[in-house]
């Protein structure tokens, strides 16, 4: 379920800048989904440390 959503918002992130039938819109979409999820895990990281 989690992965769908991110993929959904990554999709959706890299259509902003790359057109959908572009041939490497696959690669570019997992590696924005990727960066998605880093910055997640960066910002709950840094909310738990602030406490």
């Amino acid at each position: 379920m989690w992965a769908r959503l991110v993929l959904v918002a990554a999709g959706a992130v890299t259509a902003l800048f790359l057109s959908r039938d572009a041939d490497n819109f696959g690669v570019v979409e997992g590696m924005v989904g990727i960066a998605l999820v880093a910055a997640v895990v960066v910002a709950l990281a840094l909310l738990r440390r602030r406490r």
